[in-house]
């Protein structure tokens, strides 16, 4: 009978199953994006191209590791290095002298700004020649030599030079005159110039350190052999991986201990030879899996959250209805297959329904992330049937749980007593419930409190948690809300007229009704004031502290891939200038509470005494000017420094950007850390270990006196190739962090993807409640009210629902938003009107339309035909 009677509800009666079928669309909708996001994360390659014809291809192990000891278990973690990691020249020479290997090239690559008459070029030493494949070589002239390089034929011919020729080309390691000893084959890669080895040393700004060795194996040497030869060589050269103990940092507690390790050289064959060529890759699966993953798993709550409050609200408008199977004699066992019959026919349907907007979504969002340059060109979109059969299921098994709880109360009614308390919305929630939603009030609660005393770094990572504890809460406990919601909003309801007196005296009346609308509300407000309030508040911190802090009168940019060296040295003779200090913007490895991080970090150039002449960075403790003292020194931010337990004096462990530790002695502590950098240390150090050596910007201050306009003329003419700029201290924030810019677009979309799917889920409650009220709409006309007075009472409860649940919302995100804000940005949440008034408007315009649209259409009905037609 069960069956049955599921297949007759869903074949008759469609429009009480259309606000089920919505809700579990998009649910299957964001589980699928953010599914094929994780899996491409998990599976992202990149076939080699340049290396396609080499076998295998030795290269730095790009991941820094930490080897976290918990008790007995031992635990591994990894992030991908924020620079190109790089592996010892000499190991060129010790493979080549392997059995098996017929040659063994070293490849580096270093980026050459486009200078007078030549576009920007690809530096490379000559033994690179060839990697590339059997026409990758020289078709005029010959080798270069100290002074000389070698240029492929189309760069050579579109800049009209040839053999003999001389040009000025500038590298991270200095500037020079060189003469065109030969011409080699057209390079797919673009334009590229060859040194002679010991020149692109020199040049490439890491000498005695290499991108790559291109390892060829000797004739009957198979590529298993030759792999097992060369990792041998490799294991026996045990310096080749390092590690630092992170104790010193504050990560020791009791029973846990850890080590952090920088991998030496590795093997790479296969697609891993792409990851070689492009080590960007590493930085593209963290983001993805950080999006399909973290961010999946709060849409993945959210979305079964949604789901099961849609079922349970259309399984409770069929009261009536299980009410009747009950008193002609249906079991409790037969109401609660029927559901789950119910469930079983829709639920599948749904989520395959949401396949394809979930794949669309995933797809523009991964087009969005490679346009962007988080995601290297190559790599594909990864679409398997994980996340659809994991969609699916889970939609069924949300639909089945929300069906089944929702069953409890109709099935337990004896069929004598089942119409009458069907018709009667019941009192207070069930104890089950009630003690669950006050545990998750109580847990928000701890958890928030428990946040403001970490720092900003652990505090954000518990923001989303704040709020879903909140929201679980919320949604245990509606019924409750919405009677002090409308026991509050109740007297100015009033103060409506009639309207307004039927929707305060509805409202109270009809309290679980009410929360029903009221939760999608509070979604979209926690949800989308989280995510953008939080970019809000870290963008108008940063841009305090830029305006605070810089105090240059001069800016020396670049929209190439930077500043040559000792342009900031340069800079410092020019008449009128009182001092001059380059940047190099980079980033550094830590180790905080068992987890790796990265922190901005910036190479100081010049004078480390003549930096508060350029930037006040707000030095709490310490000295900047010691900085330049030794090289093993630095200088952190205050957030940075608390959250590692660290002061002046300590020595701090760190890897730079290519996972090179270090341990600096602590110099300074400074506050302006956000929009600068949060460690300072000196270029020598950093310089040789960045992906190119170039410096991001050089800050200059005038003397005393002089004229501003003559000294920023002098500073342009020194500026040098690659489109040098000089501007005022505004030009500072012109290089604001990439990272910084792609985790506001990423809020912002995730804010988007959570709130409009919470949005439409709200409309799609709003108007399933709104088209149950036949029956009252129809009683309340034939009693005599008027069409504007329904409509009215149906605006001030639409009005009622928006305001509590932008209150109740909002009061959510700011408890989530405090101890971040005061973690990372030193201060109280930072609410744009601009951004707030928009999203208030939304909601209350999301509420009115909602609950408006099919008001009117119940009021073109007659009250007498309404009030008949079937529930």
């Amino acid at each position: 009978m069960s069956n049955g009677l599921a297949r007759a509800s869903v074949r008759f009666r469609p429009a009480s199953f259309v606000g089920t079928l919505v809700a579990l669309l998009l649910g299957a909708a964001v589980v699928v994006a953010c599914g094929v996001l994780l899996q491409t994360g998990l599976t992202a390659s990149v076939a080699p191209q340049r290396y396609a014809g080499t076998p295998v291809v030795v290269a730095a192990d790009p991941m820094v590791r930490i080897t976290a000891k918990v008790g007995r278990d031992t635990e591994t973690r990894e992030q991908t290095t924020p620079e190109r990691a790089r592996t010892d020249a000499a190991l060129v020479g010790r493979i080549a002298a392997l059995p098996g290997v017929a040659a063994a090239r070293p490849d580096s690559a270093f980026p050459l700004p486009a200078g007078a008459g030549t576009p920007a070029l690809t530096g490379r030493g000559f033994a690179a020649l060839g990697i590339a494949g059997p026409a990758d070589q020289l078709v005029e002239g010959r080798a270069p030599g100290a002074d000389e390089v070698v240029l492929d034929a189309d760069t050579a011919r579109a800049a009209h030079l040839a053999p003999g020729a001389k040009l000025t080309l500038t590298a991270p390691g200095g500037t020079g005159d060189y003469r065109v000893s030969g011409l080699a084959a057209a390079q797919s890669a673009g334009p590229t110039a060859w040194f002679a080895d010991a020149t692109a040393d020199r040049l490439s700004g890491h000498p005695g350190r290499i991108d790559a060795i291109a390892v060829q194996p000797r004739e009957g040497v198979d590529r298993a052999a030759l792999v097992a030869q060369v990792r041998q060589a490799l294991d026996a050269q045990a310096p080749g991986t390092k590690a630092v103990d992170t104790k010193a940092a504050g990560t020791q507690a009791i029973g846990l201990e850890a080590k952090a390790e920088s991998g030496g050289a590795k093997v790479f064959t296969g697609d891993g030879r792409g990851t070689v060529e492009q080590p960007a890759i590493g930085e593209a699966r963290t983001l993805l899996m950080g999006l399909g993953g973290s961010f999946g798993g709060y849409a993945t709550m959210t979305a079964i959250f949604v789901v099961m409050s849609t079922v349970a609200l259309a399984t409770g408008q069929r009261a009536r209805e299980f009410a009747l199977l009950r008193a002609i004699g249906a079991t409790p066992r037969q109401i609660r297959r029927t559901i789950a019959t119910e469930a079983m026919l829709v639920a599948p349907v749904a989520g395959a329904l949401g396949i394809l907007p979930g794949l669309a979504l995933a797809r523009w969002w991964f087009d969005e992330l490679t346009s962007r340059g988080a995601v290297p060109q190559g790599v594909r979109l990864d679409v398997g049937p994980l996340p659809m059969l994991a969609a699916v299921l889970i939609c069924t098994l949300a639909a089945l749980t929300a069906g089944f709880l929702a069953a409890r109360r109709p099935a337990k009614l004896r069929p004598g007593q089942a119409l009458g308390a069907a018709a009667v919305e019941p009192g207070h929630p069930g104890v089950v419930r009630t003690v669950f939603g006050l545990l998750f009030a109580v847990g928000g609660v701890v958890a928030a409190a428990f946040a403001a005393a970490l720092d900003g770094i652990n505090a954000a990572n518990t923001a989303l948690g704040v709020v879903m504890c909140f929201m679980l809460a919320v949604a245990l406990l509606g019924p409750w809300v919405a009677r002090v919601a409308a026991t509050v909003f109740g007297a100015p309801l009033r103060a409506g007229g009639a309207p307004g007196s039927l929707a305060a005296d509805n409202t109270r009346a009809n309290a679980r009704r009410l929360a029903s609308a009221i939760t999608p509300i509070v979604l979209v407000t926690a949800f989308c004031g989280t995510l953008l309030f939080l970019q809000s508040t870290i963008s108008h911190a940063t841009g305090a502290n830029v305006r605070d802090g810089i105090v240059a009168d001069h800016v020396i940019g670049s929209t190439g891939p930077g500043l040559p060296a000792g342009t900031a040295a340069r800079a410092a003779k020019v008449p009128g200038v009182d001092a001059a200090v380059g940047v190099l913007r980079t980033a550094a490895v830590y180790t905080h509470d068992m987890q790796l991080g990265s922190a901005t970090a910036l190479g100081v150039d010049g004078d480390p005494a003549r930096l508060s002449r350029v930037l006040d960075l707000g030095v709490r403790s310490g000295s900047l000017a010691d900085l330049g003292r030794a090289a093993d020194t630095v200088a952190l931010d205050a957030t940075l420094a608390d959250a590692l337990d660290v002061k002046v004096g300590d020595r701090v462990p760190l890897r730079l950007g290519d996972g090179t530790p270090v341990q600096p002695a602590v110099v300074a502590v400074y506050d302006r850390g956000l929009g600068f950098g949060q460690v300072l240390l000196p270029r020598a150090v950093v310089a040789g270990h960045v992906t190119a050596g170039y410096d991001s910007q050089v800050l200059v201050a005038d003397a005393p006196g002089a004229d501003r306009t003559a000294v920023a003329a002098a500073l342009a003419g020194l500026a040098g190739p690659g489109g040098a700029t000089v501007t005022d201290r505004a030009g500072f924030v012109a290089q604001s962090d990439k990272m910084m810019e792609l985790n506001a677009w990423a809020n912002t979309v995730m804010a988007g993807v959570l709130g409009g799917f919470a949005a439409v889920t709200a409309v799609n409650t709003l108007v399933m409640t709104v088209l149950d009220r036949r029956r009252e709409v129809a009683l309340l006309r034939l009693a005599g009210t008027t069409r504007r007075q329904v409509r009215g009472m149906m605006r001030w409860e639409a009005l009622l629902v928006a305001a509590t649940g932008l209150v109740i919302g909002g009061g959510i995100a700011w408890i989530a938003l405090v101890p971040i804000a005061r973690g990372v940005a030193n201060s109280s949440p930072y609410i744009p009107p601009a951004l707030a008034l928009p999203l208030a408007a939304g909601a209350v315009l999301l509420c009115l339309g909602a609950t408006g649209l099919p008001a009117r259409a119940l009021l073109r009905t007659r009250p007498v035909a309404l009030g008949a037609a079937r529930q």
